[in-house]
């Protein structure tokens, strides 16, 4: 099952912070609309003690009209309770149409920011974190945290101010069952406050283990042809039931203690209202309390029964919306990308009339470069050690390997989809490290051994990696080029919808209009990663008798496995072990390297030769 980081899987590291100051984060993106929120509050407040004026009136008219057999002012009384019952609703009804729209416009600049920061973050964050956990955070968690800025905010502070309000009347209609009235006060705080511990972490439980179902449920769609062609089928269910069934456990332990805080919420201020209503009796019947106060008094207390009763569930939703937002700033709190000139030991980019780079420092250069992945065990050997390898201007290099050697991690350096760890690679004599990865990216072009295409036309795929103002001309040249002409006998030709990851596509067709988008921008540096490993032999000679006329007027760097690939290029480098093995020409190296021929011998298809050639004669039968 995949894992997240240590800090965004383990509630206990968060179960010291305060909720209060975790929220508090909030404020930047409230901001903006404090004004409405703030009158929204002030009219809730207003309508919830309008609500309390309702047992004065009930005193009035007890006393009064009832007392006295006024029909007359017992109609009046009836009056103003409609009057204020239909104030009170109105009030209500303000108050959410005042955070409506305020609200979704917090949560739809709280996604923003949050795609914002996932496009900025480099490619090792989303290395290690799945994607379901992310998709998560960018829908149910800012459900939450908008659920929580509309309601608990709101009323945890305007329930506050009714409790209050409503204490200091029942106190002025008599003491000494207001002191009734405020007896469980202590343990009910008590409880909220333990309460406030123990949800927090299953809180947050829960909301990871919602990430890692959505992860699965992923999965489980872009897999679909996998776990149907193996039949896997039932391993999946079980795996998401048991996931599912995690999950419940854990939102059932939520229920409990909800249940357990509600029990303890409700049951002691009702204690409380039925010894002060024994006890108001009592003094009625002395002749200590009028009629209406004891009406007043029990329904003021009755009135702060919602208040009081909605602490509970107001506190598991300010929690949730806590853990929430812990999850949230864990992607917002990562570092983004570098925007260039930043980086420590980046030499800094000559002017552009400068002329001191050096004819052997121009095209593609590896300088010493070395690559351990971030979250590699420090006493690891590197992926990639002392790189030291030169691309010519309008040169194209093939580079070879065994599977593991490191050409992917190679090819990846040249957009900075990973920094060097140590080392510097050039393009025409600038640091790329000092080049903003804006321009980099426009310099250099990518295609990658597993196509990927979004939901979007066979066009914008294409052309996007292009400027904006590529048009129809450049669309055709690229397809003619990638050999993609099969779009044109698509149903609305390159305005076609390929579909989610492109899988209304053959592999070879995707691999086709990868191509494309790679070389639409007439990239100076072109890297291509295995570019015609799903091609039949027939697409695959007719692409690369085009993709030549590319390569004679840019530098490129190919990675391949097949003799055909390499012939594309002018030189071949063969990287073994993470070091640079060799560098020369295809028919060079199949002379005076074993190791190059035993890789090629492998990759030519339809040949009966050994595993590893032995000879001169071997290595020539090979380049034939």
């Amino acid at each position: 099952m995949p894992t997240t980081r240590a800090t965004a899987k383990d509630p206990e590291v968060h179960a010291g912070r305060s909720a209060v100051r975790t929220l508090l984060r909030l404020w930047p993106y409230v901001r903006p609309v404090r004004a409405r929120l703030f009158v929204a509050a002030f009219v809730a407040v207003l309508a919830s003690c309008m609500g309390l004026v309702i047992p004065l009136v009930l005193k009035w008219m007890v006393d009064g009209p009832i007392a006295d057999r006024d029909s007359r002012g017992v109609w009046f009384g009836a009056l103003w309770l409609l009057l204020l019952g239909v104030g009170e609703a109105l009030l209500f009804g303000l108050r959410r149409w005042l955070v409506a729209r305020p609200l979704a416009g917090v949560e739809a600049a709280m996604r923003a920011a949050l795609y914002r920061r996932l496009q900025r973050l480099p490619v090792a964050f989303h290395d290690r974190w799945p994607s379901g956990q992310l998709l998560s955070r960018a829908t149910s968690d800012l459900q939450l945290l908008r659920m929580f800025l509309a309601f608990p905010l709101t009323f945890l502070f305007v329930n506050a101010v009714t409790i209050l309000v409503g204490v200091i009347i029942m106190l002025v209609q008599d003491w000494s069952l207001g002191l009734v009235i405020l007896g469980p006060a202590i343990p009910v705080l008590i409880v909220c406050i333990v309460f406030e511990r123990r949800y927090h972490l299953v809180a947050r439980r829960a909301q990871d283990q919602v990430g890692d179902l959505t992860t699965v449920v992923e999965e489980s769609v872009l897999g679909i042809r996998i776990i149907k062609g193996f039949g896997r089928h039932r391993s999946q269910a079980r795996a998401f039931r048991e996931l599912s069934g995690t999950l419940r456990g854990t939102e059932l332990h939520k229920a409990r203690l909800l249940s357990a805080i509600w029990a303890v919420i409700v049951t002691l201020p009702e204690l409380a209202i039925g010894a002060a209503l024994v006890l108001g009796t009592v003094q009625v019947a002395d002749g200590d309390l009028s009629a209406g106060t004891l009406v007043a008094f029990l329904s003021t207390a009755l009135a702060l029964r919602w208040p009081v009763d909605s602490i509970g569930f107001l506190l598991a939703m300010s929690q949730d919306a806590a853990t929430a937002t812990e999850r949230y700033f864990e992607v917002m709190d990562e570092d983004p990308e570098s925007e260039g000139d930043s980086l420590p030991g980046a030499h800094p980019r000559p002017h552009a009339s400068a002329s001191g780079s050096s004819g052997a420092d121009c095209g593609l250069r590896f300088h010493d470069v070395s690559f351990r992945y971030p979250d590699a065990p420090a006493d690891s050997a590197p992926v990639l050690d002392h790189v030291d390898l030169h691309i010519r201007p309008g040169e194209s290099m093939a580079l070879v390997g065994t599977t593991g050697s490191g050409k992917t991690t190679l090819t990846a350096l040249v957009p900075r989809l990973h920094e060097v760890t140590s080392g510097r690679i050039t393009l025409d004599g600038h640091d790329i490290s000092a080049l903003p990865r804006e321009e980099l990216r426009a310099l250099v072009a990518v295609a990658f051994e597993e196509p990927t295409l979004f939901s979007a036309s066979v066009g914008a795929n294409v052309l996007m990696g292009a400027q904006e103002s590529a048009g129809e001309a450049e669309l055709r040249h690229a397809l003619s080029v990638a050999q993609a002409d099969f779009v044109h006998s698509l149903p609305q030709g390159t305005d076609t919808q390929v579909g989610e990851q492109g899988l209304s596509l053959s592999g070879g067709q995707r691999q086709r209009l990868a191509l494309a988008r790679a070389v639409v921008g007439k990239p100076r540096f072109l890297v291509l990663d295995d570019p015609l490993s799903a091609l039949d032999v027939h697409t695959e000679a007719a692409v690369e008798a085009a993709l030549r006329r590319v390569l004679a007027d840019t530098t490129a760097l190919i990675v391949a496995h097949r003799p055909s690939t390499v012939l594309l290029a002018d030189r071949v480098a063969l990287l073994s072990g993470g070091r640079i093995a060799a560098v020369g020409t295809h028919h060079e190296l199949l002379r005076t390297n074993a190791e190059y021929a035993w890789l090629m011998a492998g990759a030519d298809e339809g040949t009966d030769r050994g595993d590893t050639p032995h000879g001169t004669d071997s290595f020539e039968e090979a380049a034939r």
